[in-house]
């Protein structure tokens, strides 16, 4: 595993579909069913799109759940399952408390009509520090990356720019084809 680094595994930004940042969040939507149907049928092994600005650089990604997300605006504010579970605050403290506040009270078909008209750039924040690795890094330094952070993925970079995805999926199958010959 140490002569390996993370250009090694990580999947090339031209193998992904992108969406530009002027886009909504329907077209959005429709991108991300698109990609899952082919993701089903093992013809496009990817799960999210790459969001291009207006020089067709990538800015960031956006997957299912930030789609779910943008749906009720007001619950990320106070729920975020993964920082506050990190203090002990369960999904279900939190229930009685996010019901009260009066989210979910509006019908679906009311919450998706207002936020289908949301543009993708105001989805998208600027990824925090720990959402990059570059691409001469190590697989170890990734790791590190990919789980005390949480990430599903991470944007790798050459110098500033974004060239390609390191996926959670793939550096754990490295890590199981590494174990395997091992003498444990």
């Amino acid at each position: 595993m140490k002569n390996k680094i993370v250009k090694d595994l990580m999947i090339p930004i031209s193998e992904y579909e992108t969406i530009s940042i002027e886009s909504n969040l329907y077209e959005a939507a429709l991108a991300l069913e698109k990609a899952q149907k082919a993701y089903e049928q093992g013809i496009y092994p990817h799960k999210i799109l790459l969001i291009s600005d207006e020089n067709g650089e990538i800015v960031g990604k956006i997957s299912q759940l930030d789609i779910l997300r943008a749906l009720e605006p007001k619950g990320q504010q106070i729920y975020d399952s993964k920082t506050l579970s990190r203090f002990g605050v369960s999904s279900q403290y939190l229930k009685p408390m996010l019901s009260q506040c009066g989210f979910w009270d509006k019908p679906l078909i009311d919450i998706c009509r207002s936020a289908g008209r949301l543009k993708v750039k105001i989805l998208v924040w600027a990824p925090a520090e720990g959402e990059y690795v570059p691409e001469d890094a190590s697989l170890s330094e990734a790791i590190h990356q990919l789980a005390l952070e949480h990430h599903q993925s991470l944007l790798v970079t050459r110098g500033k720019k974004i060239v390609g995805i390191l996926r959670q999926t793939d550096m754990f199958k490295e890590v199981v084809q590494t174990l395997s010959v091992c003498e444990l």
